[in-house]
């Protein structure tokens, strides 16, 4: 067990729903995994796996995809990106058991070496982010190469940093006294912000890509060939099967959502399943707000309430991006 750690307080931050972000913070993103593929097949192995064209991604980007199984229902939604000598892939740690040896099933027959990686991700977030990275580690691009591992940036407030424990202490230490600490709960809020989807245990192989937008995000190729669940795919693309899309929702809550719990919507007087949580987040001031996959043809004044906490009335909050353009 990882130990890099001990003496500093990756602490739950406590913000009021409209509170600012802090300017810059440190998170332990102790929820997340890395899975490394190394060997000279690496690419051509995922591009027959996943969503995303893994051909044509730049060492200076990252892109989202999915692995489908092969109904088209996703295991994981994932962060793709070159990383030391092969490729990482950032997903939720609680899908790791049962996602990665499917993954690997068919590895056997490529030069490819696929594994849980122990390197530490840690999350720079904040208005002063960038300036961070420029001045400590240099170089150019979205994805950076690091003597001691790889950093990536999600957005313009935000960077993934997957390294070795030594160079994790060092820059804990170096942060620490500018920098807040913060648990990952706060990258659950900027994911939910920004309508970036996960996958976690509770939700494995439930959804299909569109219904988490991946489409919108650039985290699903039309072009490239043949990959596990591609039929389904493009049938939802090509023939307007997928009756689903993941929205933003807030309201007041008794505790903070989780992954699978159920968003009922009101029907005249009455209630019904609405959709499925995917990711919460919950406010100082008990408010909350969450990523929910709900049926995509209901009005903007639909009214919602959790299942489990009837008394509060929740609200549609606007989408960051438009659902009905894909990225070039």
């Amino acid at each position: 067990m990882s130990t890099w750690s001990d003496n500093l307080q990756f602490d739950n931050l406590s913000l009021a729903s409209d509170a600012p972000m802090p300017s810059l913070a440190l998170l332990d993103l102790s929820h997340w995994g890395l899975v490394t593929l190394v060997g000279q097949d690496s690419v051509s192995y995922l591009q027959g796996q996943v969503t995303c064209d893994v051909v044509s991604l730049a060492k200076t980007e990252s892109t989202l995809g999915a692995h489908c199984d092969a109904k088209g229902k996703m295991r994981t939604i994932f962060r793709l990106f070159h990383h030391r000598d092969g490729l990482g892939w950032l997903q939720r740690k609680s899908v790791m058991a049962t996602q990665l040896p499917e993954l690997k099933k068919y590895a056997i027959f490529s030069k490819t070496t696929i594994e849980a990686s122990s390197d530490v991700l840690l999350g720079l977030t904040g208005a002063q982010a960038d300036t961070v990275i420029d001045q400590r580690f240099g170089g150019e691009g979205d994805v950076r190469a690091l003597p001691s591992g790889t950093a990536v940036r999600i957005d313009a407030q935000r960077w993934l940093l997957a390294v070795d424990e030594a160079t994790a202490q060092d820059i804990a230490a170096h942060l620490q006294s500018e920098a807040v600490l913060s648990d990952d709960t706060l990258w659950d809020l900027y994911d939910i912000r920004s309508g970036i989807p996960r996958i976690d245990a509770s939700t494995e192989l439930e959804f299909i890509p569109q219904s988490m937008n991946l489409q919108a995000l650039g985290g699903i190729s039309f072009k490239k060939g043949c990959y596990t669940g591609q039929e389904t795919v493009a049938r939802a693309k090509w023939r307007g099967i997928n009756k689903r899309a993941m929205y933003i929702v807030s309201g007041p809550a008794a505790d903070c959502p989780k992954a699978s719990d159920v968003l009922e919507r009101s029907v005249g007087e009455n209630w019904r399943k609405g959709g499925t949580v995917i990711a919460g987040y919950q406010f100082s001031d008990q408010q909350a707000i969450a990523l929910v996959v709900l049926p995509n043809d209901l009005d903007e004044d639909t009214t919602f309430r959790l299942a489990a906490d009837p008394d509060h009335l929740w609200q549609y909050n606007p989408l960051p991006y438009s659902l009905e353009d894909e990225p070039a």
